[in-house]
């Protein structure tokens, strides 16, 4: 069963990027594929941060438009749709909802930022993922 772990950030943290470029790396660093469920400007801002998050090298990623990934896969998929078969491991939903597809996932990791709108859509979809049985866990973060 798919295990979903959410990350709070302090209220005055609004902007999820940086954390959710230290969540790839961690997760790729395990050797896991993940696949990063955005809107497009998220998508845009996580695309260039993962060149530059970290000093003197970059956490390899490409962008999923539909077609399959060809070999020597990347570690990290970014995309706003269903994602291909290689890339099933790790799910970073950086979405206003729940993508229907979730479950095929083993993990699935929610980024909840400071700010009041994002902690009530996080909240819903906790409620939603409890309510259906999925185990969850809470990390509080640290500025």
């Amino acid at each position: 069963m798919t295990r979903v772990d959410f990350y709070v950030l302090p209220e005055t943290v609004t902007d999820a990027v940086a954390t959710a470029c230290k969540l790839c790396d961690k997760a790729a660093g395990q050797g896991l594929r993940v696949y990063v469920h955005a809107g497009p400007a998220q998508l845009e801002a996580l695309d260039g941060a993962l060149w530059s998050f970290r000093q003197g090298s970059f956490l390899s990623h490409e962008r999923f438009e539909g077609q399959p990934p060809t070999a020597p896969l990347p570690m990290v998929l970014l995309g706003d749709g269903e994602p291909p078969d290689s890339h099933h491991q790790v799910l970073l939903n950086l979405g206003d909802d729940i993508p229907a597809w979730f479950s095929r996932f083993e993990r699935v990791l929610e980024i909840v930022s400071g700010d009041a709108d994002t902690r009530r859509r996080c909240r819903a979809r906790f409620k939603r993922y409890r309510d259906r049985g999925f185990p969850l866990q809470t990390h509080e973060l640290t500025a």
